[in-house]
């Protein structure tokens, strides 16, 4: 009986050794799953090349950098207006206010020149004013167009210029919140609108297929250009005031000399289904957004295109817009995403007027790692990444050899 007894009281201590080993066990574990909490929190966070991207719940049409803050804006098609703090640290980006008084889509917006207000133009056919501390509505001009307005411009502290549906432009002072210049020459839509630098001269691109030119002193209409083939879907003035370019529907960039609007010294064929947007860099550079989903640097006098910047893949890109100090280029696009490119390398960059043979392959040059969109299939359409500096002119094709781009 005593054997048995002995035998009991052996496996009682072995039951308790057993449980203090996995105590200790337990507890070891709550060490260490507390220094690992220890290092996730003192951990530094990760600075990226850009802000990360921003996921929108609708597609976003417009958007806007602010002149001297960290500030990003954004309309989009239910016609809520967002703004948001951008950062490369990352996890760093935030809403800092959102407005849904836009009945209908929201077309465009664009910052004061102080950034202390914030313009935006809607389907609905009205102009607001915003607060962009706050995100509060200061200012709405109902019924500003008869038809929906699809672009702004500010041209000063005191003047600000729409374009509507039905080819109409207006101009309004904002001290007075009435239109003094309402006039209509064009027979489509107005895409987009510039001014140069003495804000005396309006220029505009519309889907007739002209470019049109207004006298904002005067308040009067001057001309309009020769009709090209396609929508003119952007306007922009490049090469310190000389010139004036303009994209299209189908590709193509014509270029105007400053006072000789009527009809184009140059034009520039570039393999892409649209040339949307635009946006000068530097005096000669400039970024162009297409329907193909493609974000290119494309020089003006020599004209080359230099290479990609970025892309939502197979997405048509609403529009862009460039950081105040030239470093970020911010895009939104079908895919409901607002993303963050790098441009500073850009002003840098020479593109010689030699113009020697490309390889036939189809490949566009990238200008960073982002280009190349994360997408194995785009691979062998975009290079890889590479120096630079300088740019060697290229033939591109036989299209783009309807340039006389030696001139200046």
């Amino acid at each position: 009986m005593a054997a048995p007894l002995e035998h009991v009281e052996i496996s009682n201590s072995a039951v308790h050794c057993t449980h203090t080993t996995e105590n200790t066990s337990d507890n070891t574990k709550v060490n260490t799953d507390e220094d690992d909490d220890d290092e996730d929190e003192t951990r530094e966070p990760r600075i990226r090349e850009t802000p990360e991207d921003i996921k929108l719940e609708a597609i976003s049409n417009t958007l806007a950098f602010h002149p001297s803050r960290d500030i990003l804006a954004f309309g989009d098609l239910d016609g809520d207006i967002y703004a948001y703090s951008y950062s490369c640290t990352e996890g760093e980006n935030k809403e800092l206010w959102s407005s849904g008084h836009h009945l209908k889509s929201c077309r465009e917006i664009a910052f004061s020149g102080d950034g202390e207000k914030l313009f935006s133009v809607s389907k609905d056919k009205c102009v607001h004013m915003m607060d962009v501390e706050v995100g509060k509505l200061v200012t709405r001009i109902q019924k500003a167009h008869s038809a929906p307005i699809n672009t702004l411009l500010v041209v000063d502290e005191n003047i600000l210029a729409t374009g509507d549906d039905g080819g109409t432009v207006k101009a309004w002072d904002l001290r007075k919140g009435s239109a003094f210049m309402d006039l209509k020459h064009h027979e489509d839509y107005i895409s987009s609108l510039a001014v140069d630098q003495a804000k005396k001269i309006l220029l505009t691109a519309s889907g007739d297929g002209t470019m049109g030119v207004f006298n904002l002193k005067r308040r009067r209409f001057e001309l309009l250009s020769e009709f090209q083939s396609g929508d003119l879907t952007s306007v922009a003035v490049m090469k310190r005031g000389r010139k004036v370019v303009c994209g299209s529907s189908e590709g193509t960039i014509y270029i105007f000399n400053w006072n000789g609007f009527g009809a184009t010294s140059d034009r520039f064929a570039v393999k892409a289904e649209s040339v949307d947007c635009i946006v000068p860099v530097t005096d000669s550079i400039m970024c162009t957004a297409s329907m193909d989903g493609y974000i290119r640097a494309i020089n003006v006098m020599p004209n080359r295109v230099i290479g990609c910047l970025g892309q939502h893949v197979g997405e048509p890109i609403e529009q862009i817009a460039k950081s105040r100090d030239v470093h970020f280029l911010a895009s939104c696009a079908h895919d409901q995403l607002i993303k963050f490119w790098d441009i500073s390398k850009l002003p840098a960059m020479m593109v010689n007027d030699y113009r020697k043979r490309k390889k036939r392959d189809g490949r566009l040059a990238s200008l960073s790692n982002k280009a190349l969109g994360g997408n194995d299939f785009f691979n062998g359409l975009v290079e890889e990444p590479e120096k630079m500096e300088e740019v060697e002119g290229e033939d591109e094709d036989e299209e783009e050899d309807d340039s006389d781009s030696g001139s200046d």
